[in-house]
């Protein structure tokens, strides 16, 4: 059966931000405000607007910050997922799964930042979602038209919607948004402590399980300050109604 209405959310803010030092020493990065709004706080927009009604938030660099930001918050419902150590993308979740329940969930980074296409991203990945061939379903970008990415790209896409990933010495044409749902079964078997879901694409890949769907809007990597301000330029100055979307 083609298609899901995710109800329930991943959104991971527990990173230090190192590449962000020094204003990640004191801020975590996912409050970091281009345009006025801090990124977590558009990402959870975004997930409002696509009906999810439960959001998990992991939590441990300067996570009492990210607590205070979204105390008077109303929808979606905030959980918490505070970790004793950095547990990386895929141990965070992993942590957070009996919170997420048993169907498809969105993943988001906290520090993404996407404006939607002709139609919104989070529902056009609930739409192409199919559970028979899917464990994952991440949303890709083209490197071409990411003006504040600078690298060789994550993955290569199909007509079919597989995603593979980039070889050594490969340049993709495609970088990851970090963007997704996920289904709870691509977690069997995952090891106990910190490690990145890149191990579970690589093994939703070699099952032909791994999916993708190119962005039609745009989408903008803050792995810098620099980026962060140039990011800020680009909205500051931006059709409004854009920076809405």
């Amino acid at each position: 059966m083609t298609g899901c209405k995710p109800r329930r959310a991943m959104l991971l803010a527990a990173g230090e931000g190192r590449r962000m030092r020094p204003l990640t020493e004191t801020m975590p990065k996912p409050l970091a405000a281009p345009g006025g709004r801090s990124l977590l706080e558009r990402s959870l927009d975004r997930l409002q607007e696509a009906g999810v009604e439960q959001v998990v938030v992991n939590l441990f660099h300067l996570g009492e910050q990210i607590e205070e930001r979204l105390a008077a918050r109303q929808a979606p419902a905030i959980a918490y997922s505070r970790e004793a150590e950095l547990l990386d993308t895929g141990g965070g979740v992993t942590r957070a799964l009996p919170q997420l329940g048993a169907e498809p969930f969105y993943v988001v980074n906290g520090d993404s930042l996407w404006l939607n296409g002709c139609a919104p991203a989070l529902a056009r990945l609930a739409a192409a979602w199919d559970g028979e061939r899917m464990d994952a379903l991440l949303l890709l970008h083209p490197t071409a038209y990411a003006p504040t990415y600078s690298g060789v790209g994550d993955f290569l896409l199909a007509p079919s919607g597989a995603v593979r990933r980039r070889r050594e010495r490969e340049v993709a044409p495609f970088v990851f948004t970090g963007v997704q749902i996920l289904h709870p079964r691509l977690f069997e078997g995952a090891p106990e402590g910190p490690f990145s879901l890149n191990r579970l694409y690589d093994k939703a890949a070699e099952a032909e399980r791994l999916h993708g769907i190119r962005h039609d809007g745009e989408w903008f990597e803050i792995g810098t300050v620099e980026a962060l301000g140039k990011v800020e330029r680009y909205l500051r100055f931006a059709d409004p109604l854009s920076v809405q979307r």
